[in-house]
């Protein structure tokens, strides 16, 4: 069955834990219940000893209903009513401990499930790019419910030892020799259950994995769904959705069939011991060894005993279901951040200056994509970024952003080392504008405010009019209140990258990082984004990754890059006159934006000298 868990290797941050291991921690989730853990204990003691009273009355019962020679006394009718009250005592104490334990199992899953999603968001942004969303979401979701069963079997485990320990001591008080037969067979039941611990784990994970790969599959396809359309690919994505999900079929199918098993086994060794009391105990009664109603509390009780032990020696092999459950959260929980910092010092408010010093960074660890690289932008200034696919333009912006860990060097912001600063009160002053900015559902003044939560109407009303003069708002159905869908759905490319610009302006940050937000919009809304930009990048640090003429040319200074090194920079106009790398991007990518111009025209003269970066000499600098 090798072919079945092809595909549900494991990620690499899962580790393996050892049972004990797992139930250490479990048990530290169960500190804050120790009040309802306690009422819990009463109402599992009640309810055995309830259990374990019925028989016994019945049994009590049978002798005297043999002994009055079938007649009914006023004691009968007395013990009549005491099985009917014991019935509803068992009753109550059992719903009691039900209620009380499913309150516990919500709480702490509850806990698990916070403690999940809030390791999620602490995790970087390498983290993404390497594991699969849906995986996260399955480990976030799937795996903490199914620790809910290793909460529920823990508190059976309970009840059933309880259950187990006052049935014996009953059965001893009543004849020692069938009790013994009803013993020998114990280790027998547990050994065989526990047979079945190390290959239930296994399939246990390997069914979880599966699970993952289905939640993975789904998300994806209802992300890209209209490509896929526009691909006419349904017939594609049902193959490989049928292909996924009959991998996960036949998974579970083993794992059912593996805990399926485990019972008819049990119940069988248990019908021995069953078969043995019925026959050895029928002859005592007949030879008067024991009384009628002592055997009939026998073969009561042989059902109250086989069942909690075949569960009990069934419980590490449907324990194993929780604890890989607990196990993939736990190697969430404990992922290592590959995002180091050496200290978590306060913020002050930041004029902008950002230096690159020997940094050396590869998103693999093997092959860099910037190595021994040195730029430094001043306070203010506005860069433009331009290069080849894979050049490292997004690179640097990731690493301002402190979303990746670099291997050497150091990059400091107003001459402080970025991995001293307190993260969450650095990135309050990055504002980030992607290529496909990301919109939530709500409206699109909760859009706005994302950036500044405790942001005012009039605020946000001021940061989205001074986008674009406020024109876009007007053509929106209501305004700033008008609703919008997952990922900004309802409103169109231009109107999205509006609303982040909004977003962006409202936080008022130091230092902008852009990734070209005119990259995919008419001429029109272009206009727009552009007095936006304007807007937002005025007296700030900022970082634009160019795809359109018109940012690039109103840039302080463009940075040309190639495979991680700056091969050039300098205005337009000089680097256009130089004849170099720059000249030939622009030629190639932005010229057609720019129909209007003519080989020299708008240039002036440069002159040449020494650039600190990278430490090219040479290149030229605008006159």
């Amino acid at each position: 069955m090798a072919f079945i868990m092809e595909g549900l290797d494991a990620e690499s941050y899962d580790r393996k834990y050892t049972d004990r291991e797992l139930v250490n921690r479990i048990t530290t989730y169960f500190a804050p219940e120790k009040r309802r853990i306690l009422a819990v204990t009463g109402m599992v003691i009640a309810n055995s000893l309830f259990d374990a009273a019925l028989p016994l009355l019945v049994a009590t019962g049978l002798d005297r209903i043999i002994e009055a020679n079938n007649e009914v006394h006023a004691e009968i009718w007395l013990l009549i009513a005491l099985i009917a009250l014991v019935a509803v005592l068992s009753f109550s104490a059992n719903f009691v401990r039900v209620a009380t334990s499913a309150k516990i199992v919500g709480n702490i899953v509850l806990k698990l499930r916070l403690d999940a999603i809030q390791a999620v968001l602490k995790r970087d942004m390498s983290f993404f790019d390497e594991h699969s969303s849906g995986r996260i979401v399955s480990r976030v979701t799937s795996d903490t419910n199914d620790f809910s069963n290793t909460i529920t079997l823990v508190v059976s485990l309970f009840s059933q030892l309880l259950m187990l320990t006052v049935v014996t001591a009953v059965l001893f008080t009543r004849n020692v020799q069938l009790t013994l037969i009803v013993l020998v067979l114990v280790p027998l039941i547990v050994a065989v259950a526990l047979a079945f611990r190390k290959v239930a784990r296994d399939v246990t994970v390997k069914a979880q994995r599966a699970q993952g790969e289905v939640n993975g599959m789904i998300q994806e396809t209802m992300r890209g769904i209209s490509v896929a359309k526009s691909y006419r690919q349904e017939a594609t994505i049902f193959r490989e959705f049928e292909d996924v999900s009959d991998r996960t079929y036949r998974v579970r199918l083993k794992q059912n069939l593996i805990f399926s098993g485990i019972f008819p086994l049990l119940f069988g060794i248990a019908g021995i011991g069953t078969t043995a009391l019925v026959w050895i105990g029928g002859n005592k009664v007949v030879d008067g060894d024991i009384s009628a109603g002592d055997w009939f509390l026998f073969l009561q009780a042989v059902g109250l005993f086989w069942f909690p032990l075949t569960s009990i020696a069934s419980f590490w092999s449907q324990f194993q279901q929780g604890l890989s459950a607990a196990e993939r959260v736990f190697a969430l929980l404990d992922a290592e951040a590959v995002v180091q910092q050496t200290a978590d010092e306060a913020v002050p408010h930041l004029s902008g200056k950002i230096e690159f010093r020997d940094v050396t960074f590869a998103y693999d660890g093997e092959h860099p994509v910037l190595e021994h690289f040195n730029l430094t932008i001043a306070p203010g200034e506005t860069i433009a970024l331009v290069g080849h696919t894979g050049a490292g333009k997004s690179t640097l912006g990731r690493l301002i952003s402190r979303f990746y860990e670099f291997q050497a060097g150091e990059i400091l912001i107003d001459g402080h080392d970025i991995r001293t600063f307190n993260l969450q009160s650095y990135r309050r002053q990055l504002g980030i504008v992607p290529q496909l900015p990301f919109l939530f559902s709500g409206t699109v003044a909760d859009n706005i405010r994302y950036a500044l939560p405790d942001a005012t109407d009039d605020q946000v009303t001021f940061a989205a009019s001074h986008i674009g003069e406020g024109d876009w708002v007007d053509a929106l159905q209501d305004g700033l209140a008008t609703e919008i869908g997952e990922e900004g759905r309802g409103l169109s490319m231009g109107q999205r990258q509006l609303v982040a610009l909004a977003r962006v302006l409202i936080q008022d940050p130091s230092i902008i990082i852009l990734d070209e937000a005119t990259a995919s919009v008419d001429p029109l809304t272009e206009a727009q984004i552009q007095e936006g930009l304007d807007t937002v990048m005025a007296g700030r640090t900022s970082i634009v990754i160019a795809h359109r003429l018109s940012t690039i040319r109103e840039v302080d200074r463009i940075i040309v890059l190639d495979h991680g090194k700056i091969v050039e920079q300098g205005s337009h106009v000089a680097l256009m006159q130089a004849g170099g790398r720059y000249a030939d991007l622009y030629n190639t990518f932005f010229r057609h934006q720019n129909p209007d111009y003519k080989p020299g025209e708008g240039f002036v003269a440069v002159k040449s000298g020494p650039v600190e970066a990278n430490g090219m000499a040479g290149a030229p600098t605008p006159a």
